[in-house]
């Protein structure tokens, strides 16, 4: 299927916490994670569980052979985007790795303090394959361990770290794709505009597509307004998910945060300057402009 993307900035690395720091320090912002469970969304809740906190992912213990789908998440009080594995935990020193625990609406609220936009799905996916058109990753046709943050070993029992990290990474550390740009592939899902619908024949030869209307998940039925998220995480192995290629996609309610959920952004251009793939500094956000129609 093919689509048209206008000339648009996208972000060279994920938001970070510094950034995302910078942006609670001059707003004083307050995410989902941080705020207590409402009585109208989870009217069942007794008081003592609606404390703030999040979902944070935890590896099967040792000895243990078999687990039941999704048991690997836990409902944690306490964590958030300065908190990524409870209270106890706390990003000193990981100023430089990309914020997570982050909502739908409290991405959009960074791009509106920072005069930006979240990615819509044709714009994710064009500056994600890098100039390598029809390749199954953004590097090339081959899977690499080496390539990206992504899980090593089987899922979720044991990594084997050969890409010289367990967890998330700082943004960076990989080779960037074509573009210029880091971490399209693993490291933590991003956010992008598009709610979620399970086929994209409604995009087809269109110019800047989006899907706002509505959203419909079979897996997820019973939950509306998902969005789609792109990338795949430092969780997304070869035996699960796998969904670290740029075609790749997955549906995501926008009132969850998890410890692999992070956003970059994007700015359109109003004219098309029709340059060429030119790297440009833009100081605290690096950004790559974009010279993006795509037949």
């Amino acid at each position: 299927m093919d689509v048209t993307v206008t000339d648009f900035c996208i972000d060279q690395y994920e938001i970070t916490n510094a950034q995302f720091a910078e942006f609670v320090k001059a707003t004083e912002y307050v995410t989902v994670a941080e705020r207590p469970l409402s009585k109208e969304q989870f009217p069942d809740l007794p008081d003592e569980q609606r404390l703030p906190g999040s979902l944070v992912f935890e590896m099967a213990k040792p000895g243990v052979k078999e687990v039941s789908f999704l048991s690997w998440w836990h409902w944690t009080t306490g964590a958030n985007w300065q908190h990524p594995f409870g209270k106890e935990s706390a990003i000193a020193n990981k100023s430089n790795y990309p914020v997570v625990h982050i909502a739908y609406e409290d991405a959009l609220a960074y791009a509106k303090w920072a005069g930006k936009s979240l990615p819509t799905e044709a714009q994710w996916e064009y500056a994600a394959r890098g100039g390598l058109d029809g390749a199954t990753y953004t590097w090339g046709d081959q899977y690499s361990e080496k390539k990206a943050n992504t899980w090593q070993g089987i899922f979720p029992f044991f990594n084997t770290k050969a890409d010289g990290h367990l967890g998330i990474a700082p943004v960076g550390s990989f080779a960037p794709n074509g573009y210029g740009l880091y971490d399209m592939t693993g490291n933590v899902w991003e956010w992008t505009a598009d709610l979620f619908q399970v086929r994209h024949d409604h995009k087809s030869h269109q110019i800047n597509p989006i899907a706002l209307n509505q959203s419909f998940d079979p897996n997820k039925p019973d939950e509306s307004a998902l969005h789609v998220i792109k990338g795949g995480s430092y969780l997304c192995a070869p035996n699960y998910c796998s969904r670290f290629r740029p075609a790749a996609r997955e549906s995501e309610s926008p009132d969850t945060g998890t410890t692999h959920i992070g956003f970059r952004l994007v700015k359109n251009l109003v004219e098309s300057a029709k340059l060429p793939f030119i790297s440009k500094n833009h100081g605290k956000t690096n950004q790559y402009f974009l010279s993006a129609t795509s037949p």
